[in-house]
Protein backbone atom coordinates (compact mmCIF):
# COMPACT_ATOMS: atom_id res chain seq x y z
CA UNK A 1 0.00 0.00 0.00
CA UNK A 2 1.32 3.80 -1.06
CA UNK A 3 0.21 6.97 -0.48
CA UNK A 4 -1.51 8.76 -3.48
CA UNK A 5 1.00 10.64 -5.14
CA UNK A 6 3.47 8.20 -5.24
CA UNK A 7 1.08 5.41 -6.90
CA UNK A 8 0.43 7.83 -9.48
CA UNK A 9 3.63 8.83 -10.63
CA UNK A 10 4.25 5.51 -11.11
CA UNK A 11 1.13 4.74 -12.73
CA UNK A 12 2.16 7.89 -15.55
CA UNK A 13 5.44 6.54 -15.52
CA UNK A 14 4.39 3.44 -16.86
CA UNK A 15 1.34 4.81 -19.20
CA UNK A 16 4.10 7.34 -20.48
CA UNK A 17 6.28 4.10 -21.43
CA UNK A 18 3.82 1.70 -22.74
CA UNK A 19 3.06 5.62 -25.02
CA UNK A 20 6.92 5.41 -25.78
CA UNK A 21 7.56 1.97 -27.30
CA UNK A 22 4.16 1.78 -29.20
CA UNK A 23 5.70 5.16 -30.77
CA UNK A 24 8.84 3.02 -31.59
CA UNK A 25 10.70 5.82 -29.83
CA UNK A 26 13.89 5.06 -27.30
CA UNK A 27 13.93 7.33 -24.29
CA UNK A 28 17.34 8.46 -26.06
CA UNK A 29 14.77 9.88 -29.36
CA UNK A 30 12.15 11.49 -26.57
CA UNK A 31 15.01 12.99 -25.06
CA UNK A 32 16.23 14.42 -28.11
CA UNK A 33 12.91 15.78 -28.93
CA UNK A 34 12.89 17.66 -26.01
CA UNK A 35 16.07 18.52 -25.31
CA UNK A 36 16.38 16.67 -22.37
CA UNK A 37 19.04 14.35 -20.86
CA UNK A 38 17.93 10.99 -21.26
CA UNK A 39 18.43 10.58 -17.26
CA UNK A 40 15.04 12.73 -17.07
CA UNK A 41 12.67 10.55 -19.38
CA UNK A 42 14.01 7.52 -17.33
CA UNK A 43 13.44 9.34 -13.80
CA UNK A 44 9.65 10.04 -15.26
CA UNK A 45 8.77 6.53 -16.55
CA UNK A 46 10.34 4.91 -13.08
CA UNK A 47 8.82 7.33 -10.80
CA UNK A 48 11.59 8.28 -9.24
CA UNK A 49 10.32 11.89 -9.83
CA UNK A 50 7.42 13.93 -10.78
CA UNK A 51 6.66 15.41 -14.08
CA UNK A 52 4.49 19.14 -14.75
CA UNK A 53 1.55 18.66 -16.90
CA UNK A 54 3.15 21.05 -19.65
CA UNK A 55 6.09 18.50 -20.11
CA UNK A 56 3.10 15.73 -20.25
CA UNK A 57 2.10 16.92 -22.95
CA UNK A 58 5.41 17.59 -24.90
CA UNK A 59 5.77 13.73 -24.52
CA UNK A 60 2.38 13.00 -25.84
CA UNK A 61 3.22 15.34 -28.41
CA UNK A 62 6.03 13.76 -29.13
CA UNK A 63 4.08 10.33 -29.50
CA UNK A 64 1.98 11.37 -31.49
CA UNK A 65 -1.17 10.62 -28.84
CA UNK A 66 -4.15 12.49 -29.85
CA UNK A 67 -6.83 11.19 -27.64
CA UNK A 68 -8.14 13.94 -25.90
CA UNK A 69 -9.56 12.03 -22.84
CA UNK A 70 -6.57 10.08 -22.07
CA UNK A 71 -4.12 13.42 -22.63
CA UNK A 72 -6.41 14.78 -19.93
CA UNK A 73 -6.53 11.70 -17.98
CA UNK A 74 -2.52 11.86 -17.46
CA UNK A 75 -2.38 15.46 -17.95
CA UNK A 76 -4.78 15.03 -14.38
CA UNK A 77 -2.21 12.23 -12.78
CA UNK A 78 1.10 14.26 -13.34
CA UNK A 79 -1.18 17.13 -11.11
CA UNK A 80 -2.34 14.58 -8.89
CA UNK A 81 1.81 13.17 -8.09
CA UNK A 82 3.12 15.76 -7.04
CA UNK A 83 3.51 17.66 -10.20
CA UNK A 84 0.93 20.81 -9.99
CA UNK A 85 -1.61 20.95 -12.16
CA UNK A 86 -5.20 23.28 -13.11
CA UNK A 87 -8.09 21.74 -11.55
CA UNK A 88 -10.87 23.66 -9.74
CA UNK A 89 -9.65 22.16 -6.36
CA UNK A 90 -6.24 23.55 -6.19
CA UNK A 91 -8.28 26.85 -5.50
CA UNK A 92 -8.45 25.25 -1.95
CA UNK A 93 -4.81 23.68 -1.47
CA UNK A 94 -4.62 25.98 1.76
CA UNK A 95 -7.42 24.28 3.07
CA UNK A 96 -7.86 20.56 1.93
CA UNK A 97 -4.67 18.42 2.33
CA UNK A 98 -2.38 16.55 -0.53
CA UNK A 99 -4.53 13.34 -0.53
CA UNK A 100 -7.74 15.16 -0.57
CA UNK A 101 -7.12 16.99 -3.58
CA UNK A 102 -5.33 13.62 -4.87
CA UNK A 103 -8.74 11.91 -4.42
CA UNK A 104 -10.83 14.68 -6.32
CA UNK A 105 -8.29 14.68 -9.54
CA UNK A 106 -9.11 11.21 -9.40
CA UNK A 107 -12.41 11.55 -8.98
CA UNK A 108 -12.60 14.38 -11.39
CA UNK A 109 -11.36 12.09 -14.65
CA UNK A 110 -12.99 8.63 -13.42
CA UNK A 111 -15.23 7.16 -15.56
CA UNK A 112 -17.09 4.76 -13.02
CA UNK A 113 -16.68 4.84 -9.26
CA UNK A 114 -18.07 1.96 -7.16
CA UNK A 115 -18.15 2.94 -3.48
CA UNK A 116 -19.14 1.10 -0.19
CA UNK A 117 -20.21 3.34 2.48
CA UNK A 118 -20.71 1.60 5.92
CA UNK A 119 -21.22 4.62 8.15
CA UNK A 120 -22.05 8.15 6.72
CA UNK A 121 -23.80 8.86 3.30
CA UNK A 122 -20.88 9.38 -0.11
CA UNK A 123 -20.02 12.43 -0.44
CA UNK A 124 -21.08 12.84 -3.53
CA UNK A 125 -24.97 12.49 -2.55
CA UNK A 126 -24.70 14.53 0.25
CA UNK A 127 -27.01 17.30 1.12
CA UNK A 128 -25.39 21.00 1.95
CA UNK A 129 -26.76 20.28 6.00
CA UNK A 130 -25.84 16.69 5.92
CA UNK A 131 -22.09 17.49 4.76
CA UNK A 132 -21.66 20.57 7.49
CA UNK A 133 -23.08 17.88 10.21
CA UNK A 134 -20.45 14.74 9.36
CA UNK A 135 -17.85 17.40 8.60
CA UNK A 136 -18.38 19.29 11.96
CA UNK A 137 -18.77 16.08 13.69
CA UNK A 138 -15.40 14.66 12.37
CA UNK A 139 -13.35 18.13 12.56
CA UNK A 140 -14.75 19.22 16.15
CA UNK A 141 -13.95 22.71 17.06
CA UNK A 142 -13.49 23.82 13.81
CA UNK A 143 -13.80 27.57 12.90
CA UNK A 144 -17.11 28.59 10.96
CA UNK A 145 -15.45 30.19 7.93
CA UNK A 146 -13.14 26.88 7.61
CA UNK A 147 -16.27 24.28 8.10
CA UNK A 148 -18.40 26.79 4.89
CA UNK A 149 -15.34 26.22 2.72
CA UNK A 150 -15.02 22.33 3.43
CA UNK A 151 -18.59 22.08 3.03
CA UNK A 152 -18.43 24.20 -0.61
CA UNK A 153 -15.68 21.68 -1.81
CA UNK A 154 -18.09 18.30 -0.97
CA UNK A 155 -20.66 20.08 -3.04
CA UNK A 156 -18.23 21.20 -5.88
CA UNK A 157 -17.33 17.68 -5.90
CA UNK A 158 -20.87 16.72 -7.49
CA UNK A 159 -20.44 18.71 -10.06
CA UNK A 160 -18.91 15.18 -11.70
CA UNK A 161 -22.53 13.78 -11.66
CA UNK A 162 -23.78 16.52 -14.19
CA UNK A 163 -20.72 16.23 -16.49
CA UNK A 164 -21.05 15.11 -20.02
CA UNK A 165 -20.62 12.33 -20.20
CA UNK A 166 -20.86 11.86 -16.19
CA UNK A 167 -19.15 9.90 -13.76
CA UNK A 168 -20.92 6.33 -13.76
CA UNK A 169 -21.53 5.86 -9.63
CA UNK A 170 -22.37 2.62 -8.08
CA UNK A 171 -23.56 3.01 -4.60
CA UNK A 172 -23.47 0.39 -2.31
CA UNK A 173 -24.77 1.07 1.92
CA UNK A 174 -25.01 -0.69 4.84
CA UNK A 175 -28.52 0.31 6.58
CA UNK A 176 -27.04 2.09 9.58
CA UNK A 177 -26.07 4.81 7.37
CA UNK A 178 -29.56 5.52 6.72
CA UNK A 179 -30.48 5.08 10.80
CA UNK A 180 -27.63 7.06 11.63
CA UNK A 181 -29.68 10.38 12.70
CA UNK A 182 -26.62 12.73 11.42
CA UNK A 183 -27.83 16.63 12.11
CA UNK A 184 -30.65 15.88 13.44
CA UNK A 185 -34.45 14.70 12.20
CA UNK A 186 -35.15 17.75 9.61
CA UNK A 187 -31.46 17.21 8.24
CA UNK A 188 -31.53 13.28 7.65
CA UNK A 189 -34.93 13.20 6.44
CA UNK A 190 -33.86 16.05 3.56
CA UNK A 191 -31.14 13.82 3.06
CA UNK A 192 -33.03 10.36 2.63
CA UNK A 193 -35.07 12.60 0.11
CA UNK A 194 -31.70 13.86 -1.84
CA UNK A 195 -30.83 10.11 -2.45
CA UNK A 196 -34.29 8.88 -3.62
CA UNK A 197 -33.97 11.98 -6.42
CA UNK A 198 -30.86 11.07 -6.87
CA UNK A 199 -30.80 7.39 -7.00
CA UNK A 200 -33.33 7.95 -10.08
CA UNK A 201 -30.54 9.53 -12.05
CA UNK A 202 -29.99 6.99 -15.33
CA UNK A 203 -25.96 7.14 -13.97
CA UNK A 204 -26.25 6.99 -10.31
CA UNK A 205 -27.14 2.94 -8.93
CA UNK A 206 -27.59 2.66 -5.29
CA UNK A 207 -28.16 -0.16 -3.39
CA UNK A 208 -29.18 -1.09 0.66
CA UNK A 209 -27.65 -3.99 3.21
CA UNK A 210 -30.11 -4.16 5.06
CA UNK A 211 -29.50 -5.42 9.05
CA UNK A 212 -31.08 -8.67 8.04
CA UNK A 213 -28.50 -10.04 5.61
CA UNK A 214 -26.06 -10.23 8.61
CA UNK A 215 -22.18 -10.06 7.66
CA UNK A 216 -20.61 -9.38 4.75
CA UNK A 217 -17.20 -8.41 2.85
CA UNK A 218 -17.61 -4.71 3.48
CA UNK A 219 -17.70 -4.92 6.84
CA UNK A 220 -14.50 -4.40 7.54
CA UNK A 221 -14.40 -0.21 6.34
CA UNK A 222 -15.75 1.65 3.15
CA UNK A 223 -13.63 1.42 0.08
CA UNK A 224 -14.17 3.16 -2.85
CA UNK A 225 -13.55 1.64 -6.82
CA UNK A 226 -12.58 3.78 -9.72
CA UNK A 227 -12.22 3.07 -13.10
CA UNK A 228 -10.55 5.08 -15.88
CA UNK A 229 -11.48 5.82 -19.55
CA UNK A 230 -9.02 3.71 -22.02
CA UNK A 231 -7.34 1.68 -19.60
CA UNK A 232 -7.85 -0.36 -17.18
CA UNK A 233 -4.10 -0.15 -15.91
CA UNK A 234 -4.36 3.47 -14.32
CA UNK A 235 -7.77 1.82 -11.76
CA UNK A 236 -7.38 2.24 -8.21
CA UNK A 237 -8.28 1.08 -5.00
CA UNK A 238 -9.15 4.09 -2.43
CA UNK A 239 -9.29 3.41 1.20
CA UNK A 240 -9.95 6.25 3.89
CA UNK A 241 -8.61 6.68 7.34
CA UNK A 242 -9.14 9.49 9.98
CA UNK A 243 -5.70 11.45 8.77
CA UNK A 244 -5.14 9.62 5.78
CA UNK A 245 -5.97 7.76 2.62
CA UNK A 246 -3.88 5.07 1.18
CA UNK A 247 -4.03 3.79 -2.66
CA UNK A 248 -4.35 0.05 -3.63
CA UNK A 249 -3.59 -0.35 -7.31
CA UNK A 250 -1.87 -3.47 -7.76
CA UNK A 251 -3.66 -6.14 -9.97
CA UNK A 252 -4.80 -8.49 -7.49
CA UNK A 253 -6.18 -6.04 -5.09
CA UNK A 254 -8.11 -4.49 -7.56
CA UNK A 255 -9.46 -8.03 -8.61
CA UNK A 256 -10.24 -8.88 -4.93
CA UNK A 257 -12.21 -5.54 -4.16
CA UNK A 258 -13.97 -6.22 -7.48
CA UNK A 259 -15.03 -9.40 -6.40
CA UNK A 260 -16.12 -7.54 -2.91
CA UNK A 261 -18.36 -5.21 -4.46
CA UNK A 262 -19.83 -7.47 -7.21
CA UNK A 263 -20.53 -10.03 -4.48
CA UNK A 264 -21.91 -6.85 -2.11
CA UNK A 265 -24.64 -6.03 -5.21
CA UNK A 266 -25.61 -9.48 -5.79
CA UNK A 267 -26.62 -9.82 -1.95
CA UNK A 268 -28.01 -6.61 -1.34
CA UNK A 269 -31.50 -5.22 -2.07
CA UNK A 270 -32.09 -4.74 -5.75
CA UNK A 271 -32.40 -0.53 -6.52
CA UNK A 272 -36.33 -0.79 -6.83
CA UNK A 273 -36.80 -2.54 -3.07
CA UNK A 274 -33.56 -0.18 -1.90
CA UNK A 275 -35.88 2.86 -3.08
CA UNK A 276 -39.00 1.31 -0.50
CA UNK A 277 -36.75 0.58 2.19
CA UNK A 278 -35.74 4.52 1.89
CA UNK A 279 -39.08 5.58 1.97
CA UNK A 280 -39.78 3.22 5.04
CA UNK A 281 -37.05 5.27 7.41
CA UNK A 282 -38.13 8.34 6.15
CA UNK A 283 -42.08 7.37 6.91
CA UNK A 284 -40.46 6.29 10.66
CA UNK A 285 -41.68 2.52 9.74
CA UNK A 286 -39.64 -0.88 9.71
Amino acid sequence: MQHGPAVRRRKLGEELRSLRHASGLTSRDAARMLGWHQSKVSRIETGVSGVQPADVTRLLDAYGVDDARLRDLLATLAGSAGGGGTGWWHAYRGLIPPQYRDFISLESQARTARTLETSVVPGLLQTADYARAVTRASLDGLPAGRLDSLVEVRLARQGVLRTDPPLRLSAVLDEAVLRREVGGCRVMREQLRHLTRVAQLPHVQLQLLPFSMGGYAGLTGPFVIFSFPNTSDLDVVVLDHLTSSLYLERKEDLEAYSSAFRTMQAHALSPEHSLDLIAAIERGGQ
